[in-house]
């Protein structure tokens, strides 16, 4: 870690602080210009958790039922910075009854109470956006039957949040965290009246963001399909706030949502939740589907690549491709090897997945769940397609390097369906494999065909596998190919090894097969899910062999068997023919 960036992420804090500490020379504002409409959705059974004293925050369980909120010793800075986000109070407001607002207001005036003054790690400009969004969001919640004195209080804390934001927004990194920061800013100046000057600066400045961090496919630099939900939602949130006043939005801002819209909805799968990759989880239920009609912006096809992501859809089957190298630079510190991985959803029900982000669960898990292996795709002698770096110098991240230069991609409609064709070159400069692969899903939905390929493009690579297979004593190279279930699928290999089925909730039930050219195993797996204490086990399909050759190829299907009374016959029929 180099001196300099220790330094200034320390001038970082410490502006924070005293930025926070001159806030409190900020006076209470009269009250709201007009009556906030509450636009977040929060989680029910969550919120009846926290009623009940739980506090589940980034994958820690605190009991604390006769325990204030912020006297718990926090278990990890990440459970420290979702308390004083706020995104519970969502979960509180969505119980709504009289035990939940008791708590909500005891946990927001006992906010104001321990860190108001400006101590704690809660005044960082990302977490005072979120934390005021809340507050104004959910302000009828939370003054039902406050005195004055009392809401005296709570607007005096409104005014010091913002006057901070309005200081430091610039210092939140670039992304979600400025966006979240300069959203709140743009709802207290909309909301909160003497404060209508800190208004149109920030719109100003979000439209900028706007056109620096949303590029022309309607993605960000993380490609992180849940951090581009979470951008979006605050881009309407704060559209629909102006629309409330008679105002317009901003043209870049309306152009952003404009092209966010359908590639959100091309990262969709047919469950409606989002797929999940480069540190995204599913999002929030309900969260897309209600930014997506706030939005206003109508569906509509779309064609190529969606923030580096294929869709392949038919009949309520969706599959979805990471088709482009992983981010680089600072938007690689949660980025995944996850080039080539896909996930299939049939109907409401997940079938193939990637694990996930462990980052909830601890360092290791982090990375672990960032590894290629932890998705579904193809991997050389236990390597990923990218390589993770030590921490970076003033950070504890830890970036993708390494990552394929080359990434060549073409869809085509066929006679039954459509084709979807990729490769990568990650793999090349150690053992000179490139690693192609076909997606073929079949019109009615019912099956999709792959094939991977490990091939030397080049004599320069046929040179350098011949090195790295004389460095296997001439055994060849290992490779798996990965798919990892769901762990709502119930899997078993059939007695003769040739195929597996796999049966979801809903009744129906896939087969896997493949061609023989590999060993075919069912072996444990884990499925990294957010808001869970530890990982759920689960299984993966997992096809081993050994590349000799300067190609090799491995053919396999999942198929939909016609109903579950002809589920084994359908498993034990006659292998499809590959060539």
């Amino acid at each position: 870690m180099s001196n300099s960036d220790t330094m200034a992420n320390r001038w970082t804090r410490f502006q924070n602080r005293l930025y926070a500490r001159l806030s409190q020379r900020r006076k209470a504002v009269a009250g709201f210009a007009a009556d906030p409409e509450p636009r977040t959705v929060g989680s029910f059974a969550r919120g009846r958790q926290l009623v009940a004293g739980n506090l589940l925050f980034a994958g820690f369980l605190v009991e604390a039922q006769d325990t204030g909120l912020w006297d718990v010793t926090a278990p990890s800075t990440g459970f420290d910075n979702e308390r004083h986000g706020f995104a519970w109070l969502d979960d509180l407001a969505a119980v709504g009854d009289m035990r939940a607002r008791e708590k909500a207001q005891r946990w927001v005036w006992g906010w104001i109470d321990a860190h108001g003054r400006g101590q704690g790690p809660g005044w960082a400009p990302d977490l005072t956006g979120r934390r005021v969004i809340r507050w104004i969001n959910h302000s009828a919640f939370l003054l039902r039957g406050m005195d004055d004195e009392r809401s005296k209080v709570f607007f005096r804390a409104l005014a010091q949040q913002s006057w901070f934001l309005s200081k430091r927004w610039q210092a939140a990194t670039p992304g979600l965290p400025r966006f979240e920061a300069l959203a709140g800013l743009v709802q207290a100046g909309l909301a909160l009246q003497g404060l209508e000057q800190m208004a149109d600066p920030a719109l100003r400045a979000l439209a900028r963001e706007c056109e620096k961090q949303i590029d022309t496919q309607g993605g960000i630099p993380t490609r992180n399909p849940e951090e581009l939900l979470e951008v979006f939602t605050l881009l309407t949130w704060t559209s629909a706030a102006l629309s409330d006043l008679g105002r317009g939005t901003p043209g870049a801002q309306a152009d952003a949502i404009k092209r966010i819209a359908p590639t959100l909805r091309n990262l969709r799968h047919s469950d409606g939740a989002l797929a999940r990759f480069h540190g995204g989880g599913r999002g929030l239920e309900g969260r897309l589907d209600q930014a997506l009609a706030q939005s206003g912006v109508r569906p509509q096809h779309a064609s190529g690549l969606a923030m580096g992501y294929a869709r392949l859809y038919a009949a309520r089957t969706s599959v979805i491709v990471d088709a482009s190298a992983p981010p680089k630079g600072t938007a690689s510190y949660n980025a995944h090897a996850s080039t080539l991985a896909f996930e299939l959803t049939s109907g409401r029900r997940p079938l193939i997945v990637n694990c996930g982000s462990g980052e909830s669960f601890g360092l290791e898990w982090r990375r672990a769940g960032r590894a290629t292996p932890s998705h579904s795709t193809l991997c050389l002698d236990g390597y990923s397609s990218a390589r993770l770096t030590g921490p970076v110098p003033g950070t504890e991240k830890e970036a993708l390097v390494d990552t394929p230069k080359d990434v060549p991609t073409e869809l085509e409609d066929v006679i039954e369906g459509a084709r979807f064709m990729i490769g990568h070159d990650g793999y090349a400069k150690v053992f000179g494999l490139t690693h192609a692969r076909t997606f073929e899903l079949r019109f009615d939905g019912r099956e999709l065909t792959g094939e991977d390929i490990l091939l030397t493009a080049t004599d320069k690579a046929k040179r350098q596998f011949d090195k790295a297979l004389d460095a296997s004593n001439l055994k060849g190279i290992e490779f798996d190919v990965r798919f990892h279930l769901h762990p709502d699928v119930d899997a078993a290999i059939d007695l003769g090894g040739a195929a597996v089925s796999m049966a979801l909730k809903s009744g129906e039930i896939w087969v896997f097969r493949h061609d023989g050219v590999a060993k075919l195993s069912v072996e444990p797996s884990v499925y990294l899910e957010k808001g869970r204490l530890k990982p759920r086990a689960t299984k993966q399909i997992v096809l081993s062999g050994r590349a000799m050759e300067y190609a090799t190829r491995i053919r396999w299907t999942l198929s939909k068997a016609q109903d579950t009374a002809y589920a084994v016959r359908d498993m034990h029929r006659d292998e499809p023919d590959f060539d």
